[in-house]
């Protein structure tokens, strides 16, 4: 009998608490005696499982290998003393289920899966975390956007399911320059439905004080201004996590990733990414699958998570105009369904820029131009290869589908030239 397959089909990843080692051990050998009774002679568990996590690359160093075999041996004598007690063999095994690889049946939209089977990868990945370190307190910063509604509202799953206090959720909305009553009204919203309490910090006098020490005049709205906000929300949401010692909880999607549409060491920045694995038009049908489920639906929550999804993607880094949004993030970057779409074929695929352009003229007939098709396959080339030293120091996330970005899975020199892709002229 597998037990990993037992310990996800029964639930038992629900038992999982802080001090993983002994209770994982505890679970397993509850396992062993119903596997003794059942007349099993043999179950296969984990072999990392009764410490509580994978050490990853450090499985192979002496120490965790010592500490290891002690774990095993410890919980091997406890389990000789069950009567008809079935041989137990430790063996690397996946926890997790294996990522979606297969594309959708739309072909405008490759990445395919069940929203709830998203979101649930989403949780099982954050509560393993924070199971494996003991941890009971994450902060999250709020904007009233997509991804910090979605991470928000994994991270509330994960404590639901590891029994923890919704109180260790930490909940921060940082209103700067560019912030909207919309998005902040929602995120209000969304932290109120949720039983949570939202901490407003306005930002914007710490910025004031930041240009005036560097000397960046408020009216120059460059790369610096926009920039200096997102690390000062950064700043924030790591001092208020060593406060209340806990982690915080990343916001940046895999289609930010993949672009680099992120300030290095500002909202690139986080001890673990919910959000990591999943392309922005994913998060936008997650958050509106929650929104519409039938036990959730016409709630305070997904009243908002609907506004939400409606509501234009946006940093909100400049100025508001009439308390309407200023900055729409497609319009810089190009429509995020295209680049879902180019990071599908190009990973997935291995296809390569001619092949995708194709592929995409075919999928995108009377919806996008050729010309325009092309132009953002341009900037997603540029992007993605030009970024890449954002990717080479992401923090850790979960892996959903088997595209997927962390510096671990896919690595790209971050020196290469993103002219390599482009077919050479003939002579």
């Amino acid at each position: 009998m597998d037990i990993a397959e037992r310990f996800w089909q029964t639930d038992a990843a629900e038992k999982v608490r802080p001090g993983a080692f002994d209770e994982n051990a505890a679970l397993l050998l509850s396992l062993v005696k119903d596997a003794a009774r059942a007349g099993e002679r043999e179950i296969v568990a984990p072999a990392d499982f009764i410490r509580g996590g994978d050490c990853g690359s450090l499985n192979d160093h002496p120490a965790f290998q010592c500490a290891l075999a002690a774990a095993q041996e410890k919980f091997l004598k406890a389990a000789a003393k069950v009567r008809n007690a079935p041989k137990v063999r430790f063996a690397r095994i996946a926890l997790d289920p294996p990522p979606i690889s297969c594309a959708g049946p739309d072909p405008r939209f490759p990445f395919c899966g069940r929203p709830a089977d998203v979101f649930s990868r989403q949780v099982r990945g954050l509560a393993r975390r924070l199971a494996a370190i003991g941890c009971r307190d994450a902060v999250v910063g709020l904007s009233g956007g997509l991804d910090s509604a979605l991470a928000l509202l994994v991270t509330v799953a994960a404590f639901d399911r590891l029994g923890f206090d919704r109180r260790g959720v930490h909940v921060f909305t940082m209103p700067g320059f560019g912030t909207t009553r919309r998005t902040r009204g929602n995120a209000e919203y969304l932290a109120e439905g949720l039983g949570l309490a939202l901490e407003t910090i306005d930002i914007t006098p710490a910025c004031r004080l930041h240009f005036k020490d560097i000397g960046q005049s408020e009216r120059v709205r460059d790369v610096t201004y926009e920039n200096a906000q997102a690390r000062e929300r950064t700043q924030i949401l790591m001092d208020k996590a060593n406060q209340a010692g806990g982690i915080v909880v990343g916001t940046g999607d895999m289609s930010e990733i993949a672009l680099g549409w992120c300030t290095y060491n500002g909202d690139h920045m986080s001890m673990f990414g919910a959000n990591a694995g999943v392309p922005k038009t994913v998060v936008r049908e997650v958050c509106r699958w929650w929104a519409e489920d039938e036990g959730r639906a016409g709630t305070l929550v997904a009243r908002a998570l609907l506004d939400i999804v409606a509501t234009p993607v946006s940093p909100e880094l400049l100025p508001s105009k009439r308390d309407e949004i200023a900055q729409k993030t497609e319009d810089k970057v190009g429509p995020y369904e295209l680049h879902d779409f180019f990071l599908w074929h190009f990973i997935a695929g291995q296809s390569g820029r001619a092949e995708i352009l194709k592929a995409a003229k075919a999928a995108f007939r009377g919806q996008y131009a050729a010309g325009e098709i092309s132009k953002w396959l341009d900037v997603f080339f540029r992007r993605f290869i030009a970024q890449s030293f954002k990717r080479n120091c992401a923090p850790d996330g979960v892996q959903v589908f088997s595209v997927y970005l962390a510096p671990g899975a896919w690595h790209v020199p971050s020196d290469i030239s993103p002219s390599f892709l482009r077919p050479r002229a003939r002579a």
